[in-house]
């Protein structure tokens, strides 16, 4: 446990470390990444995030999702199921409240909230990453608990996960990992889109 704290901590802090310019020039590049990926152009439904704690910025990227016709989502924290995330359509303009964490989530009305099966692409926001698709969060597991189902599957199907950093937040180690964690199919950042091999 403190390994992985010590890790989550120093990777945290090479992400906080970029200034204002690099952060604005990297989250561009990752979003031309994504942009030119068949898994980006092959999905209508796609999932972001809103950037919190110096996250990589893909409002860039919901732009371009909203101009080709897809639908963005957005995470909700779930009031049905305990520390797990719900996903809503959002668009420019949707009313917004901050959650317990001070994030900005879409307002839960009445409607239906969609399947996660709908969703053919998640972008997930991550503190460190490796080669193998270990990814390593800010240590409260809704991503985890939210998909879990993914573990059960023999082979990927959607939705697919990838995470997005920054080069920065690469370790140059195999990330110490749980069972209960759901590796990511790839990563991208400003360097590129990297599948963990199968």
């Amino acid at each position: 446990m403190m390994e992985r704290q010590a890790l989550r901590q120093q990777l945290r802090q090479a992400r906080c470390a970029l200034d204002a310019h690099e952060h604005a020039k990297h989250s561009e590049a990752i979003t031309r990444q994504l942009i030119n990926h068949h898994l980006f152009r092959a999905a209508q439904h796609i999932a972001c995030y809103l950037p919190n704690d110096a996250e990589v910025d893909l409002t860039p990227l919901m732009d371009c999702a909203w101009s080709m016709n897809k639908t963005v989502y957005l995470p909700v924290i779930s009031i049905i199921h305990h520390n797990r995330l719900s996903f809503l359509p959002y668009v420019p303009g949707d009313a917004l409240v901050n959650n317990r964490f001070g994030i900005p989530e879409p307002v839960l009305y009445s409607r239906r909230v969609p399947a996660l099966t709908r969703l053919d692409l998640v972008l997930t926001p991550l503190v460190g990453f490796d080669m193998w698709g270990n990814r390593l969060g800010m240590g409260g597991g809704f991503y985890d608990r939210t998909f879990a189902f993914l573990r059960r599957r023999q082979r990927w199907r959607k939705p697919h996960l990838l995470g997005v950093a920054f080069d920065a937040q690469k370790s140059p180690v195999k990330l110490p990992h749980r069972h209960w964690d759901v590796p990511l199919e790839g990563t991208v950042t400003e360097s590129g889109v990297q599948i963990v091999p199968a």
